[in-house]
């Protein structure tokens, strides 16, 4: 009987468990995050960038990187 009303907790918590891991590649990090993420130096990122072979948004002043994008561009 217990088992039965575990199920549908298991199945909703397999659905957060989704959403979760989902909205992972979607966060944006700045320069410095970009950098430790990647391990590559701010100067390359920043040659990335200029040469267009790296998207980011300049929101506010500063670099921001999709860490979709930077994943994207490190496997391409």
């Amino acid at each position: 009987m217990i088992i039965n009303e575990l199920i549908p907790i298991l199945e909703q918590l397999e659905r957060i468990e989704k959403k979760v891991d989902g909205n992972k590649t979607n966060r944006y990090l700045d320069i410095q995050k970009a950098a430790d993420f990647t391990s590559l130096s701010i100067s390359t990122l920043r040659r990335a960038v200029a040469r267009g072979s790296l998207k980011c948004s300049r929101t506010l002043g500063k670099l921001l990187f999709r860490e979709s994008d930077i994943e994207r561009w490190l496997n391409g």
